[in-house]
């Protein structure tokens, strides 16, 4: 070997070492980073809760492997979690530095049926992976480590706000992520940003995949399965929901969504767009472990204008005006009823409710002031009906007559009995009309308490929760449509509802099975109402007692001669009087109707 080739072969090896100590890679990850990695990557698809302490150490350096999938976002691997937290007098949201992802939400007004913190989110049982495209393809937020920074800011109607920044970046960018949180709110605002990185990412959206394994709460776990599902309300302001039943359910909505909700009993965790979220897919099942209450999924895609994404999260109480001032249409999260009802809800019971609730504690005494507002009310209409049911009761004599005359021509026997009402200046459904108009407050109710927030966790007598049953008796054995419990409400109010009915047969004219079924439905209920919450039960037991006070009440002031003296005075006053037009109408409809039935 001559001295150039000595001289090159020197030269040769300095290069290579030179680059070995410069700008090779350093020394490969540990198995148990790689095992993490490999299960983050798995969980862009199927997002999967991790049960790690929640203070991870990475190494310092890079491996080749992250260079390749991240490139210039490979540095944003690197880094320690920890936990983040934003509260205010409400909730407390603790949020990951890993991702800046929420990882648990505690509900600090109220507990669990067991006296725990109510945590309606966390990371054991929930989990929100966030995924962009790139270049080299998608990546997962989660595997980007964020530096936290807390500020609060004053508003000028006074409220504070707690923000909570988030940046992670190199000198290439940065992505920011911000939640914001107000005083005395239950909303949570989030917004996204990716700041440069120029050609890096490939999508103008940021996905979402989000579960939630739904704990139980309350004691009652099949009720609390009962009202437990995901909402969802469009852009086009249509509302719908998965529905309540075992079997698991999916939905991909046609239209853009403007809010989805997982929804529980008494609670709901929201996620609300600024503007809409696309290609939607909801998704829900019923677990075999009573630990939870329903398995919920929402995937989703959030639009990026200039590269930001805004959207908020509600994580708060069923309570209507609460859920009516977060969004359009959010306070459909808490069923109010059918609309032939639900505006007795939301427009008396609620404000009724809210108003009392200033100056009693004690929600027993509440319903009962409830009903007592109520009742007084609608007396005019249990005035009117009772004078209704009087006045056929007291020419029940002129009935009974037409009865045995033209007993054997049912058709007859109506335009007689038509005739006869004419006459005598009688209604036959003046005594049931004003029944019929108060019926939308009856049930109304049967909404309203199921989902009353403001009786969870409420006793009263000897009721521990108003919210649920009230066990005054755990029987030993399980009656079908029954239970294997005894409520004591309950029983009050089936036996109240009886006595009731046995005073109103007193006052009317009916007769047979008519008569019978009073007695029959209190015993129905009975067994309907025997799970259902101890506060209804309640309700309808003391509207039952005021009514039966209302109507002894009228009968004392009112005279059934005073009433029959009224009934000849139409009588004579009627007696050439003409048919009217409805009536002609309709007797020669029943003669049509009995001509085709005798053909």
């Amino acid at each position: 070997m001559d001295r150039n080739q000595a001289t090159g072969l020197i030269l040769f090896a300095a290069v290579i070492l030179i680059y070995s100590i410069f700008f090779a890679s350093g020394p490969e990850v540990q198995p148990e980073e790689e095992a993490t990695t490999s299960e983050l990557v798995t969980s862009a698809e199927e997002p999967t809760v991790e049960q790690t302490p929640i203070v991870e150490s990475t190494s310092d350096t890079l491996s080749q492997a992250k260079i390749e999938k991240y490139g210039v976002l490979a540095p944003l691997t690197l880094g320690e979690e920890e936990l983040v937290t934003l509260e205010n007098e409400l909730i407390r949201v603790e949020i990951s530095t890993k991702g800046a992802s929420i990882k648990n939400v505690i509900l600090k007004e109220y507990k669990d049926w067991e006296g725990q913190d109510l945590a309606l989110l966390d990371e054991v049982s929930s989990s929100m992976v966030h995924a962009l495209n790139t270049t080299r393809g998608p990546v997962l937020l989660e595997d980007f480590y964020f530096t936290p920074e807390v500020t609060s800011e004053t508003k000028e109607d006074g409220k504070e706000i707690t923000v909570l920044t988030l940046k992670a970046g190199t000198e290439s960018g940065a992505l920011i992520q911000q939640f914001m949180l107000e005083s005395d709110s239950y909303q949570v605002k989030k917004s996204f940003e990716i700041d440069r990185y120029q050609g890096v990412f490939t999508q103008n959206s940021l996905s979402l995949n989000w579960k939630d394994q739904a704990r139980a709460h309350e004691r009652d776990l099949a009720e609390s399965r009962r009202k437990t599902q995901v909402n969802f309300y469009t852009t086009g302001g249509s509302y719908d929901n998965l529905g309540v039943g075992e079997s698991p359910e999916t939905s991909v909505p046609e239209e853009p969504v403007k809010w989805i909700g997982f929804s529980q009993r008494f609670f709901t965790a929201g996620i609300i767009a600024d503007e809409a979220f696309n290609n939607v897919t909801l998704a829900q099942s019923t677990p075999t472990d009573s630990l939870f209450v329903r398995n919920m999924e929402a995937q989703l895609e959030i639009p990026m204008n200039s590269g930001k994404a805004d959207y908020q999260f509600y994580f708060g109480p069923d309570k209507y005006k609460v859920l009516k001032s977060v969004t359009d249409g959010f306070e459909k999260n808490v069923d109010m009823g059918y609309f032939f009802v639900s505006w007795v809800n939301k427009y008396i019971i609620v404000n009724l409710f809210s108003f009392l609730e200033k100056y009693f504690s004690n929600y027993g005494v509440i319903i009962i002031l409830i009903v007592l507002i109520i009742k007084l009310a609608l007396s005019p209409l249990t005035y009117k009906s009772y004078i209704g049911m009087a006045k056929m009761r007291v020419i029940k004599p002129e009935i009974d007559e037409l009865k045995e005359k033209y007993g054997d021509d049912p058709t007859k026997m109506q335009q007689e009995q038509m005739k006869l009402f004419s006459q005598l200046g009688v209604s036959p459904i003046s005594g049931c009309l004003p029944l019929l108009l108060q019926m939308p407050f009856l049930f109304a109710m049967f909404f309203f308490f199921p989902n009353a927030i403001e009786l969870r966790q409420e006793s009263f007598l000897w009721a521990k929760d108003l919210s649920t049953y009230d066990e005054f008796i755990k029987l030993p054995f399980t009656i079908p449509f029954y239970g294997s419990h005894v409520s004591l409400f309950t029983l009050l109010m089936t036996v109240s509802q009886i006595i009731y009915t046995h005073f109103n047969n007193q006052l009317t004219t009916a007769t047979g099975p008519m008569k019978n079924l009073g007695y029959i439905m209190p015993v129905m209920f009975m067994f309907i109402l025997n799970s259902y919450p101890a506060g209804l039960s309640f309700y309808y037991f003391v509207s039952n007692v005021v009514t039966f006070g209302q109507q002894a009440l009228i009968k004392l002031s009112v005279d059934d001669q005073k009433i029959r003296q009224k009934v000849e005075e139409n009588k004579v006053k009627n007696a050439n009087k003409k048919k009217s037009k409805f009536q002609q109408r309709l007797e020669d409809a029943m003669k049509a109707a009995d001509a085709n039935r005798k053909k």
